[in-house]
């Protein structure tokens, strides 16, 4: 089976044209500038090829007919007939409290996915128009939608009420939600497979840490509970975004500045995370080689998020009464061994003892604790179109 797994962004567009059951790769892309001129960044793996173009792309439509086009191509393409494409897969951002696994896209689940809108307002519209796009293009090809927050569903209500008049969850659905739901999926699904040990026995703590940061308890298989909330901007201190703050500060400085709620949010989202403590910039790669040359600022960027991590891994190691492995993931997580080694260092109390040599490592799966380490410590690339094209397959499957 082939299936084509679609991200779609306001002006961008991800694609893989992969076969899950191999795991093979056939193609993959980026559209970008939808809506304004339009690029299309083509790429072969197994011949490590890589084409550029310029397409028209006013729509979506016109960028996924361009990735048809592309996949088809004569000259760079990978198959003969758009036929040959069983199912596509959709990544969503927010399925609310509605989807609490990956389905077959009906129109019941398109109104569900549009009744989610004002919970991801700039994600949810994006991902269906991407929907509409394929299906406009690719009619009667079945498709399926994926969720980055179908695995939290799992939590139990005491991890996603928040402390406020209960009426705001009742008739607003005010609670934690989560994201990155996919990949925590995936790397603990794999964190047991790399210890030989069946997922419904382990008590797993799965750091998702890149320019969106996120971190999960995962017991027996199923998240108990997650650092992002209602919306991506809780819980660590990210590329640009604050993480956990006193609600507080927003009255205070929108008073002193005379700012209204879109310029606070704007601070928050854009402004903040180890940017903003840096005043370097949002890439981790910027502010460590910044704080090599001493600047202290770039240096306390970095200790906190190391230190806000760390804290994290304690506490969710309290909450399921115990951890069995840790899971580091996602661009920093996956190639930045400074971060991984700040984060865990100071945990031995708790059975985690790091090999500082398995640690200096990149974007490999292995395992980064010592030999006597109580606690296995993994570093775990994530492959999120791989879990999509999965689901996908199966779903199409049956």
């Amino acid at each position: 089976m082939k299936v084509l797994v679609i991200n779609a962004g306001s002006s961008s567009l991800k694609y893989q044209l992969m076969d899950p059951a191999t795991r093979e790769v056939l193609a993959k892309g980026l559209c970008e500038r939808i809506g304004i001129d339009g690029r299309l960044t083509h790429k072969i793996p197994a011949k490590d090829a890589k084409y550029e173009f310029e397409i028209p792309m006013p729509t979506h439509a016109e960028a996924i007919q361009a990735v048809l086009d592309a996949l088809l191509s004569a000259e760079h393409g990978v198959i003969k007939s758009a036929s040959e494409i069983d199912a596509v897969g959709h990544r969503v951002v927010h399925g609310g409290e509605k989807f609490a696994s990956s389905v077959l896209i009906d129109e019941e689940v398109m109104a569900a996915i549009e009744e989610c809108i004002p919970l991801a307002p700039l994600h949810n519209p994006a991902n269906i128009t991407g929907i509409k796009a394929c299906q406009k293009v690719m009619p009667g090809v079945p498709m399926v939608a994926v969720f980055d927050t179908a695995f939290h569903q799992t939590m139990p209500s005491k991890s996603y009420i928040y402390a406020l008049p209960y009426e705001y969850y009742e008739k607003d659905k005010v609670r934690r939600y989560g994201f990155h739901g996919t990949s925590h999926r995936y790397v603990s699904a794999r964190a047991a497979a790399m210890l030989g040990k069946p997922i419904e026995e382990l008590k797993i703590i799965t750091c998702h840490l890149g320019n969106g940061s996120s971190i999960a308890a995962v017991d027996c298989g199923k998240s108990v509970d997650t650092t992002m909330g209602f919306t991506p901007l809780a819980g660590l201190p990210m590329g640009t975004r604050s993480g956990d703050l006193d609600a507080g500060i927003m009255e205070y400085l929108m008073n002193k500045y005379g700012w209204d709620m879109k310029e606070m949010m704007n601070v928050l989202n854009k402004k903040s995370g180890v940017l903003g403590i840096s005043g370097v910039s949002s890439d981790f790669r910027d502010i460590e080689t910044a704080a090599h040359e001493g600047n202290q600022q770039a240096a306390l960027a970095l200790e906190a998020f190391q230190y806000s991590v760390k804290k994290y891994i304690g506490a969710y190691a309290a909450a399921m009464g115990g951890v069995d492995a840790i899971v580091f993931t996602a661009g920093v997580g996956e190639n930045d061994g400074n971060t991984r080694m700040g984060a865990a260092s100071g945990l031995e109390y708790m059975g985690v003892k790091m090999d500082p040599e398995a640690n200096n490592v990149r974007g490999k799966e292995t395992v980064i604790s010592a030999a006597d380490s109580k606690v296995k410590v993994l570093l775990i690339p994530t492959d999120e179109e791989l879990m999509i094209a999965m689901d996908t397959a199966a779903i199409v499957g049956k």
